[in-house]
């Protein structure tokens, strides 16, 4: 009776495993549905347009090689060689224009001036004023909300 169950178990837990995830995503840009007009760009009318495009930089300050990662007009984490930034023309859209569009930059170590290895600093300039800058070994993150 026991190897009965553990079979049953097995051969449930093998059907459960391979029915997730089994459909393949639609690879078409002319697909139809909620899930293609919700990547789509968003209508102009009923307020779901897009704000004012900002220029918007983000920046680490240091020298050597760091992992940055950040969300711009693009989410991304990568190996960069330091100093490094990033520019972009973003603009808040839909019910960002009213909360705002989230904009971060998360520096890894870098050689600090005394040799030692820190967090590294980092900037966001929105139209040539910097909005914000962490201090040098802060660690903290550097965010904005754009409107």
């Amino acid at each position: 009776m026991r190897k009965i169950h553990i079979g049953a178990s097995l051969a449930m837990a093998a059907v459960l495993l391979t029915g997730c995830g089994a459909e393949e995503p639609v690879k078409d840009s002319k697909a139809k549905g909620p899930a293609a007009e919700a990547t789509g760009k968003p209508e102009e009318s009923g307020g779901n347009g897009e704000g004012t495009p900002h220029e918007v930089t983000i920046e680490v300050k240091g020298t050597g090689a760091s992992t940055v990662m950040y969300t711009l007009d693009d989410s991304d984490f990568e190996q960069v060689t330091l100093p490094w930034k990033k520019t972009a023309t973003i603009a808040a859209r839909g019910a960002e224009r009213e909360v705002g569009r989230l904009v971060i930059l998360t520096p890894g170590h870098v050689t600090l001036p005394d040799g030692k290895l820190g967090a590294g600093q980092c900037s966001i300039t929105v139209d040539g004023k910097k909005v914000v800058e962490s201090e040098e070994g802060s660690g903290k993150p550097c965010s904005y909300k754009l409107k």
